[in-house]
């Protein structure tokens, strides 16, 4: 397996006047406020998750139910953040086919997308996009910034419920998108997200790799 590990730092911009609506695929990854581990933990390269991290992983699945344009793609629910794919197509007929397997504490959807993401963008398995928290106007409608607003409210809201800690931030305000501009990027990021859970140990995410 190649090493897909992302060396260089995460910039802290949007692309200047892109388009966060328009139909394509993008790689999100969402933090928890102050990485705390709410989610579960690893254990042999799985991910057991906890009542919180089956709270995660429900709104997570629910994200393209109210959206016929939104499909999901690979995803994992990590103890601290998630990394998931989001495709926008708003030709229903081109939607891709999509298949559902679960492992122990984390869910994939693998998809087999049309080739329309072309360019000669090299392929980037980290989502190297911090997206501003808020706008004037808040997030345009259906783009990358509020299908994951929502998922973040939505979440955070159930999350507080349970532990009892009514408006404490659950998430980081900002998250990381990197837009896929080839199938070849698409399936690298696919096979990251998948092994994300084996590399935990090492992983920049993890508290445990943190310098205080």
């Amino acid at each position: 397996m190649p090493d897909l590990r992302d060396n260089h730092q995460r910039r802290s911009i949007r692309l200047s006047d892109y388009d966060y609506t328009q139909e394509g695929a993008y790689f999100v990854t969402i933090c928890t406020h102050q990485h705390v581990c709410l989610s579960g933990d690893v254990i042999d390269a799985e991910v057991m998750l906890s009542t919180l991290g089956c709270v995660v992983l429900e709104e997570w699945e629910r994200t393209a139910l109210s959206r016929p344009y939104v499909t999901l793609d690979e995803f994992v629910v990590m103890p601290n953040h998630v990394h998931g794919i989001i495709i926008i197509d708003y030709g229903v007929a081109k939607l891709p086919d999509v298949t559902k397997s679960r492992d122990v504490g984390a869910t994939r959807r693998v998809a087999q997308p049309d080739p329309i993401y072309v360019s000669d963008a090299q392929p980037s398995p980290r989502a190297t996009h911090r997206v501003a928290p808020t706008r004037p106007n808040g997030p345009v409608p259906g783009s990358i910034g509020a299908i994951v607003g929502q998922f973040k409210s939505i979440s955070a809201k159930r999350i507080n419920r349970i532990r009892e800690t009514p408006g404490a931030p659950a998430w980081q305000r900002n998250f990381y998108e990197h837009v896929i501009r080839d199938e070849k990027s698409l399936n690298a990021i696919r096979e990251y997200i998948q092994y994300n859970p084996a590399r935990w140990a090492e992983d920049q995410e993890n508290p445990a790799n943190v310098k205080g």
